[in-house]
């Protein structure tokens, strides 16, 4: 056997143990703008061969307008409203992974239906690692501001004492994507068997 035949036996194996340990629940990646959720939750939704939602994504299709327009149009209210809403309904019964948006996981209404349908995953990365990312797209309304950076450090201590909540926490750096995916694949296992032997199941 090839190396490469391996190291896809032990991926086969891992996406199989995890699939079994998870059951009907959902994989949802939490952080902020910029930490790589949707990236990484398409490479783990191939690795698993789950499907893989943006619940960005379905908002602006449910909205028929982009998160910009949304929040200029109706302010950030109403986003989070019809973000409330999207989330529950993807929390459907069926494995899959989602990728939320940054402000999200903010909600509690949102974190209990996620801990109730699925396994929550906390893309942390520092300042520097978002800065850069961010600074490439120019859709980010909450950062329409004269110093982004500034609002960047404010919403990383406002919100990662909440995400800090998620069931696992994996380290967003500047590394390739498949890389970080298979680390939260990793945690994840390790989460839910940890999990199955606390319930003795």
């Amino acid at each position: 056997m090839s190396e490469g035949q391996a190291a896809a036996t032990e991926d086969g194996a891992q996406a199989a143990t995890l699939l079994r340990l998870l059951g009907p629940r959902a994989i949802v990646l939490v952080g902020l703008m910029g930490a790589g959720k949707t990236s990484v939750g398409k490479r783990i939704a191939v690795k698993l061969g789950l499907a893989f939602a943006d619940a960005d994504a379905e908002i602006e299709r449910a909205a028929q307008q982009t998160i910009p327009e949304i929040f200029a149009t109706h302010g950030e209210a109403y986003f989070r409203d019809g973000e409330r809403r999207v989330i529950r309904r993807l929390l459907d019964g069926h494995p899959k992974v989602i990728a939320t948006g940054g402000g999200a996981f903010m909600s509690e209404e949102t974190r209990i239906a996620i801990a109730e349908g699925g396994v929550s995953v906390w893309l942390r990365a520092e300042l520097p690692v978002l800065m850069a990312r961010v600074r490439r797209r120019s859709n980010r309304p909450l950062l329409q501001t004269d110093d982004p950076e500034a609002t960047m450090k404010r919403l990383m201590d406002e919100r990662y004492p909440v995400y800090a909540q998620a069931d696992v926490t994996i380290e967003s750096r500047e590394i390739a994507h498949d890389l970080v995916a298979d680390q939260v694949i990793a945690g994840i296992i390790a989460f839910l068997e940890a999990e199955a032997a606390g319930t003795g199941s």
